[in-house]
């Protein structure tokens, strides 16, 4: 009997102390979370630069010293709740002081077969930062829908990279589609400001001679590489994937979104797109750690597989192509000539109209 009772309390020891260590984790990475946050947070600097420190010394003391330990955990539990309520009390805007390549947002208007994107944007490049920026409205007949393209822009990170997609009609006509931070007048992009609701999501659609020049020509040490998406080549999945693009363009004009580095980002964006339609898609740590996706989709055969992985990424690179093709209304089809998976590319890319 004695040794049964000591069992059981020695059970209950091994609990209680599991539960401790459970709840000290999960405060420690709570209260790491939130010290960040308020770092980053919109609050004045000086402010974030005392509360955080506070929050980090103060959560881990306040659990191990107030007593009784119910009464630690609530006082722990009800100050990191602040920050919390802070965060979703933060609401993202459109009415903000944008930079002026993302200041005007895109919208598609639907009429059966026929989908007219509006702002459809063509910066003129000099510079990356000095550039005069366009935008025109373009109708594209859904039953020309042909392919749809990856843009796989590494930054030479490795681990991250970004991506971009254009959807290509007949007659040479080709809207490219990049979901980005949309930044602040005075702004820059930062991965760990990106965590933290620093910036509102953007998807810019754009023609390629701005979207794909910009990676190519004027950004430092940015390599694109472009491959023809094979699964899609059902012409019923690629209406359905281009259809859900456009409706998300249009309702973040009215109902904006926070950008997140991990959850809301170039790729999470566009697998949520494709995962609604097409059997193919699937979770994959890929989604994280981006500058590993196009093995990814190589593996499973996603893009062209006629030639060694090593080779079609090489061939696949089309820096020297878009630089040479500069500002050709011929640029989307000079890009592809001869590309993996694309075979020989003809036709002409009619002009931009009503450009303002």
């Amino acid at each position: 009997m004695a040794e049964n009772d000591t069992g059981r309390q020695g059970e209950g020891h091994r609990r209680r102390l599991l539960g401790w260590i459970a709840l000290w984790l999960a405060v420690l990475a709570m209260t790491a979370w939130e010290a960040l946050f308020l770092l980053y947070s919109p609050l004045p600097a000086w402010l974030g630069n005392v509360l955080a420190p506070l929050l980090a010394v103060g959560m881990p003391v306040a659990l191990a010293r107030i007593r009784p330990r119910r009464l630690a955990v609530r006082v722990t539990v009800g100050l990191l709740g602040l920050p919390l309520l802070y965060w979703f009390a933060l609401r993202p805007s459109n009415d903000r002081d944008w930079q002026p390549d993302v200041a005007v947002l895109p919208s598609a208007t639907i009429d059966g077969e026929q989908v007219t994107i509006h702002n459809i944007r063509n910066c003129d490049y000099r510079t990356a930062e000095d550039f005069d920026v366009r935008h025109y409205d373009r109708t594209f007949d859904l039953g020309n829908l042909e392919s749809i393209d990856l843009f796989f822009v590494d930054w030479g990170l490795r681990n991250v990279a970004h991506m971009m997609l254009s959807f290509g009609f007949g007659d040479g006509q080709f809207v490219c589609v990049s979901i980005e931070t949309r930044k602040e007048k005075g702004e820059a992009y930062s991965a760990v400001r990106g965590l933290f609701r620093q910036y509102e999501l953007i998807y810019v659609v754009g023609d390629e001679r701005d979207l794909v020049r910009l990676r190519t020509t004027y950004r430092e040490g940015e390599d694109v590489r472009m491959y023809r998406l094979k699964p899609v080549s059902d012409q019923g999945i690629r209406r359905a994937v281009f259809l859900d693009f456009m409706a998300r363009i249009s309702s973040l004009r009215d109902r904006p979104l926070w950008y997140n580095a991990l959850t809301s980002n170039c790729t999470t964006g566009a697998f949520f797109h494709f995962r609604r339609h097409s059997p193919r898609a699937r979770f994959h740590w890929t989604l994280i750690l981006n500058g590993h996706a196009d093995e990814l989709l190589y593996r499973d055969e996603v893009i062209d597989t006629s030639l060694p992985f090593d080779e079609l990424r090489e061939r696949s690179l089309i820096n020297d192509q878009a630089r040479a093709a500069a500002a050709s209304p011929d640029f989307s089809t000079l890009i592809r000539a001869d590309l993996p998976g694309m075979g020989k590319a003809t036709g002409t890319a009619p002009a931009a109209e009503d450009t303002r």
